[in-house]
């Protein structure tokens, strides 16, 4: 065909064939291209990367604001229901944390009491076998205080055989506390013997008497007192403050079956930084600034603590501190333990009128005294006065159902 002339209806053809040809591949091509940008989610952009980066980010971003407005509405349609939730397991955690406490100081006490080993407790008596009983009342008393003994003797506390019968059939024991002198078997020392044989009511520690050491002897009270009887309460009670034991008995069974009870008249009374005066406080600058008051504590002239607080004394005696005061060293020792503070006015009634009245209104007190004298003034004068007119009857102790 090379040198020959093609016909004018060849080329024509030709030509038609040809651009049809074209725009068949054309639109083919096109078509191609467009279906696989709107599977790509392209529209036809010029630009397909960067316009699926921008989708996907408004898709995650939708997303993340639909999640936050469901949570939203959530805390705003029931926003108690989420603080409820809140308060519910943080009133949890605070449960299951008293009752280890509360575990770990049974499983102490039951160690210290149940325990063959001497090391584990200091009997005064050399016998490890704990008698049982329900209240044991240590009588702080002095070498000095012989009348205030007699005083009490002649009034609310049994002597002889009455003694010995209150405690075997009501779990009462009552003794008077004293340690020795600083001269051991001294005359001090001879005279307590004495009457002690006489008497038989003395618990005797290991301790020099002393005003300033009452704290030492409060803390070796009730570790001597927990070695020798397994008690369910300890008490303090000073030698010139009168008790109805009736009375005080029947309240402390209301509080036999709490855990940590730490039963008083509760105070808060100013700490006394001045030197010189009765009742200062050398360590006053631990309660903060000057004028400031103590912590609640039970007044030092009664007070009482459940069979795992005087456990807890005993355990831990070699690092409790002592301030100068006995009752807040007391309080010191408990105010950061989970302990029940029993605050019961009947244990610091006035002497009469104020018992009298309140004995006739059918209110027995526990305990009557003078604020004005930390105890009845003149109480070797006034004992037997204060007993007649706000003693509750001898007879009255032993009407008290079986403790």
């Amino acid at each position: 065909m090379r040198g020959k002339n093609l016909p004018s209806k060849v080329v024509v053809i030709l030509c038609i064939a040809s651009f049809l040809a074209g725009s068949l591949f054309t639109n083919r091509a096109n078509w191609n291209r467009t279906s696989s940008s709107e599977s790509n989610g392209e529209h036809g952009s010029s630009h397909p990367i960067v316009t699926v980066d921008r989708l996907e980010s408004k898709r995650i971003s939708q997303t993340k604001t639909a999640d936050c407005d469901h949570k939203s509405k959530l805390a705003e349609g029931n926003p108690g229901d989420v603080m409820g939730q809140v308060a519910k397991t943080h009133e949890a955690i605070q449960s299951l944390e008293k009752t280890m406490s509360g575990l770990e100081m049974e499983l102490a006490v039951n160690r210290m009491y149940h325990t063959n080993d001497p090391s584990a407790h200091e009997a005064a008596s050399g016998n490890h076998t704990l008698k049982k009983a329900f209240v044991v009342i240590g009588i702080n008393t002095a070498f000095s205080s012989k009348r205030r003994r007699d005083s009490i003797r002649e009034t609310w506390m049994p002597t002889g055989d009455k003694l010995k019968k209150l405690e075997k059939e009501k779990g009462i024991v009552i003794r008077f506390v004293i340690g020795h002198s600083s001269t051991p078997g001294g005359y001090l020392d001879r005279a307590i013997d004495a009457e002690e044989a006489r008497y038989d009511d003395f618990l005797r520690l290991k301790h020099v008497e002393g005003y300033n050491e009452l704290s030492a002897k409060t803390r070796t009270y009730f570790s001597t007192a927990s070695s020798i009887w397994d008690a369910d309460f300890y008490m303090k009670v000073d030698d010139d403050v009168h008790v109805n034991l009736g009375m005080l008995v029947t309240r402390l069974a209301k509080h036999r079956s709490k855990p940590r009870v730490y039963i008083g008249c509760m105070k808060s009374g100013p700490v006394l930084s001045q030197k010189g005066v009765k009742y200062h406080e050398p360590e006053f600058w631990k309660f903060g600034e000057e004028g400031n008051k103590y912590f609640r504590h039970a007044t030092g002239q009664i007070y009482a603590i459940s069979k795992d607080l005087a456990a807890y004394i005993s355990i831990n005696s070699p690092i409790l501190h002592k301030f100068a005061n006995e009752d807040v060293s007391l309080g010191s020792w408990l105010i950061g333990l989970e302990v029940n503070h029993v605050n019961d006015r009947s244990m610091c009634c006035g002497t009469p009128p104020e018992c009298e009245w309140k004995s006739l209104a059918g209110n027995v007190c526990v305990a009557s005294f003078d604020w004005s004298c930390s105890g009845i003034c003149k109480s070797v004068d006034r004992m037997k006065d204060v007993h007649s007119a706000c003693g509750e009857g001898d007879e009255a102790v032993w009407k008290v159902d079986d403790l």
